[in-house]
């Protein structure tokens, strides 16, 4: 049977789902059909079956708006990790949802111990992203392998002496599976992990299946410039937008298509994901995905504040809501706010505020009060790559000769040197951000054969 053979036959419910099941729509179940690359791409979305731990369409469908990828593969598609030893990519941020809370993350399994727990399903090897298996490492601490320690299953660090799975890692597995909750913005490492895996099972000739999950800052918004690929690093591997408005499942699609990577790619989408909505529509648990983004306002403002990483000034880590924050001992946070709201970017307001970082994982003035400027959101589209660079010109003149650039780091950051040296030659906001249109209009046109969530 050939791959559109296949597709056909789960439309009608037949062979490729063991005739179980009945398509609730047009849209339960997308096939990438022939896309750029030499590898086969198979999705299975759900279907409305009952699953492998016997629970009822109703009242799972009753829980919550949005199915993630485990939850789908569980239920609908455990046939990809059936009978197979499986290698598990994950951190704290791989939740099944509880049925009856499905919005507290304290009623939610890990699913390290739901496939751990899977009839017919071997877990035989956990990976650890940058931060951790529990979430708990600082931006850019070393991660240890080690034992979890509720399964016995040993824990390979993907953030340490490699960040890669290693042959011998790999040794053993028969399937690896990445379920992660990523955050949208190009610079989170955690897509990156993704890819170097998917490499390492394409080398090693492992079926590599990514369980999807929402893009927190919704799936409809590209923002910021596009990487420079000569700037590809372990904070952006690929030529995307600072937000690129994609899911992990979109992205590895894209990888595959675009970028090279071979490897037997199965992509597990969510049920129920709208693109244009909002993270609190989805009634998923929302837990930080790394110490430092401890909400979605944290989030929305992430893929534009991260550049002061490179800057002198502090970006709120140690502080509870750090990435909505900028500052510095030395500014006038009314000025600078009152400079900021005169841009009139729209969706966001500038308010003056002074915090105490305290023990920072970056260093930056730990015990010392600072003020600045916090992003006020009041829209999820607004556009934070562009604030941060009105808030780059603003902040480097206050600053005057305290104003210093970590200058490998901040052009990693950007995906460019551009950006630095116009805000060393005094251009303004318009100037530097002038190409960006341009260069968004032509990465949607790329994406678009690789989005699974429009009509």
């Amino acid at each position: 049977m050939n791959a559109l053979e296949t597709s056909r036959d789960r439309r009608r419910g037949g062979p490729g789902l063991e005739g179980r099941c009945r398509p609730r729509g047009p849209q339960s179940f997308l096939y990438a059909g022939a896309l750029p690359g030499s590898l086969l791409l198979c999705l299975f979305l759900a279907t409305g079956c009952g699953d492998a731990t016997g629970d009822t369409p109703d009242t799972e469908q009753a829980a919550a708006s949005v199915r993630p990828g485990i939850q789908v593969l569980l239920r609908d598609s455990l046939h990809l990790v059936r009978d197979r030893r499986v290698g598990l990519i994950t951190n704290h941020t791989g939740l099944v949802p509880s049925r009856e809370r499905p919005g507290d993350p304290a009623a939610a399994r890990s699913s390290i111990d739901v496939l751990a727990e899977a009839p017919q399903v071997e877990l035989v090897a956990l990976f650890g992203p940058e931060h951790g298996i529990r979430g708990d490492a600082e931006a850019g601490e070393r991660v240890e392998s080690g034992m979890d320690p509720r399964t016995g299953v040993p824990i390979h660090s993907l953030y340490g002496a490699t960040r890669r799975p290693s042959p011998e890692s790999l040794d053993g597995v028969e399937v690896l599976v990445f379920d992660m909750q990523d955050v949208g913005a190009r610079f989170y490492t955690y897509v990156s992990t993704m890819a170097y895996a998917m490499e390492a099972a394409g080398a090693a000739g492992i079926p590599f299946v990514v369980v999807d999950r929402p893009n927190p800052i919704r799936g409809d918004v590209v923002q910021g410039n596009v990487l420079d690929p000569s700037f590809a690093t372990f904070v952006g591997l690929y030529p995307v937008p600072m937000r690129h408005g994609m899911t992990v499942g979109e992205l590895a699609r894209m990888i595959v298509g675009e970028f090279g990577v071979e490897v037997e790619l199965h992509v597990v989408p969510m049920d129920g994901w709208d693109p244009t909505s909002v993270w609190a529509a989805t009634e998923l648990p929302w837990v930080a995905p790394s110490p430092n983004l401890p909400s979605v306002a944290s989030a929305l403002a992430y893929p534009g504040t991260c550049l002061f990483e490179g800057t002198p000034l502090s970006v709120g880590r140690g502080t509870e809501q750090a990435f909505q924050w900028v500052g510095a001992p030395w500014l006038d946070g009314a000025a600078l706010a009152e400079a900021m709201n005169g841009y009139g970017i729209d969706g966001v307001r500038f308010e003056a505020v002074r915090f105490t970082p305290e023990n920072p994982g970056d260093g930056k003035f730990g015990g010392v009060e600072v003020q600045g400027v916090r992003f006020v959101s009041e829209s999820t589209d607004y556009d934070a790559p562009r604030a941060a660079v009105a808030l780059l010109v603003e902040a480097r003149v206050a600053s005057g000769d305290r104003w210093s650039w970590n200058q490998a780091h901040f052009d990693r950051l950007a995906g460019t040197d551009s950006l630095r040296l116009g805000l060393e030659a005094g251009l303004g906001l318009e100037e530097l951000t002038a190409g960006w249109p341009a260069q968004q209009a032509a990465f949607k046109a790329r994406r678009a054969p690789y989005l699974l969530y429009r009509d």
